[in-house]
């Protein structure tokens, strides 16, 4: 049974490594693709002169997810890593459906199968999965949407260029 617990126990740490560097990836092209649309400050969108990457928002997500790993506990990390990993899954699944719905003229380089039933399905299940995780979870889930809905009606909404309708 010791085995069978390290070995879980490695597993789960490899797991959330994993996720951890991969959304350590993909956050600095969410911020300058946000950039790009005025939701963020110009330093995000600065993208480095002979690698064309977004270098400064690289260095900033690598000292803070440095930062929350150094001083969170791997529980704490664990958990809002699941409920900020379910919570896209829902947003994207929905998405889906509006987004077939309202823009069916956008161009998709692959379609999903039996929408909206497969989209419901899946934000559903993420939601149940979502509910088993701790109420402290959720609390931290609130906050942090809160702040982020905060900082876009307060700073990125006068400043989006989508909105507004002007030219990449």
């Amino acid at each position: 049974m010791a085995i069978v617990r390290i070995l879980v126990t490695v597993g789960a740490l490899a797991g959330l490594s994993s996720v951890m560097v991969v959304m350590m990836l993909a956050q600095p092209r969410i911020f300058l693709s946000m950039a790009k649309d005025g939701l963020m400050p110009a330093w995000a969108g600065r993208l480095h002169p002979r690698y064309r990457t977004p270098h400064v928002s690289t260095i900033v997500t690598g000292v803070v997810v440095a930062l929350a790993a150094g001083l969170t506990q791997i529980g704490t990390l664990g958990n809002l890593v699941s409920i900020g990993t379910l919570m896209a899954f829902v947003i994207v699944s929905l998405g889906v459906i509006v987004l077939r719905r309202t823009r069916p003229d956008l161009p998709r380089p692959f379609r999903m199968p039996m929408v909206p039933l497969l989209p419901i399905l899946s934000a559903v299940v993420s939601f149940v999965l979502m509910l088993s995780l701790p109420w402290s979870t959720w609390e931290r889930l609130i906050l942090w949407m809160a702040i982020g809905v905060a900082v876009y009606f307060g700073y990125g909404y006068r400043r989006s260029r989508l909105r507004s309708g002007a030219r990449f």
